[in-house]
């Protein structure tokens, strides 16, 4: 019997592994194809003899993208979308979290701007009257369409007013009695105490800048000022020939679509690979425990 208990965790535990490898190994099937398919030769890749490992192994895909102006100026566009993106939406996160995480009375008005906030997430306004405002701000065809109109998410607001809340008050208290005001709480208690969120939250918003392509179609007028993702939307998915020049039509004769279309997507993929595993360690919330002794 004691026999018996023992090894039912065992098997519980290499039925759990064996099926989490099955499901990464699902989840990375996709990249590695792509991955072996950018790197495989034009016959290969059009008579789909190309599976996990390059066949007929050449680079000429990677040195049609690199050589090509339009990917290059597309990936600085996203690059930039990023690297400004991201902080003006994390500030102003933070900024409206912590006064929707105070006590009706501390921030009286509170429960006004929580649901004003709430009711911009059930309900949208539609395509239409969001292009007319932005529009009528005189953003249409600018970068700053880009980063303005989403700079505040407030599904990140919530989960960062909730993970203020959680914090124990008798932090806050002990630092009000030392002389500290609001911004001190907030940048010496709060947010040392809430790296995971804000890792995870910074994460979200650094691959949704990235991936974002729907409001570079619609915004940008012009597709060199297209981001990364709505440049291979017009060379992917929905191939627009205003992208394509003299010289690229020339070299899509000697190679294939299907191994410069996957050169591009891996090359997309990229920065998130990187970035990704220095953030993972951040996705628990565990530094918060035992931060009061009783």
């Amino acid at each position: 019997m004691n026999q018996r208990i023992v090894k039912l965790p065992f098997l519980e535990n290499v039925a759990n592994l064996a099926l989490l490898a099955l499901l990464g190994l699902l989840c990375a099937f996709p990249i590695v194809h792509t991955l072996a398919l950018s790197f495989s030769s034009a016959s290969a890749a059009s008579a789909g003899l190309v599976t996990l490992w390059p066949v007929a192994f050449t680079t000429q895909a990677y040195r049609f993208v690199l050589e090509n102006p339009a990917f290059i100026r597309s990936f600085g566009v996203s690059t930039m979308r990023v690297l400004v993106g991201v902080p003006v939406n994390m500030i102003l996160t933070i900024l409206v979290a912590y006064p929707l995480s105070r006590s009706k009375e501390e921030f009286r008005a509170r429960g006004f701007f929580a649901w004003f906030f709430v009711i911009t997430v059930l309900f949208s306004g539609g395509l239409i009257p969001w292009y007319m405002v932005i529009g009528q701000t005189g953003l249409i065809d600018s970068f700053w369409a880009l980063i303005i109109p989403g700079a505040l998410p407030v599904f990140n607001v919530i989960l960062l007013a909730n993970s203020f809340r959680s914090i124990p008050k008798e932090l806050e208290e002990a630092a009000a009695m030392d002389g500290a005001g609001h911004w001190t709480i907030l940048f010496r208690v709060l947010l040392p105490l809430s790296l995971p969120i804000l890792a995870t939250l910074t994460l979200f918003v650094a691959v949704a800048h990235w991936n974002a392509w729907f409001d570079g179609m619609i915004l940008m007028n012009s597709p060199a000022k297209y981001p990364l993702q709505s440049y291979l939307q017009t060379v992917v998915i929905n191939p627009d020939p205003r992208m394509l020049t003299e010289r690229d039509l020339a070299l899509l004769q000697l190679i294939s679509n299907r191994t410069t279309r996957a050169a591009q997507i891996f090359i997309a993929m990229i920065p998130i690979l990187i970035v990704y595993p220095f953030l993972q360690r951040y996705f628990t919330t565990g530094i918060k425990l035992g931060s009061v002794k009783g």
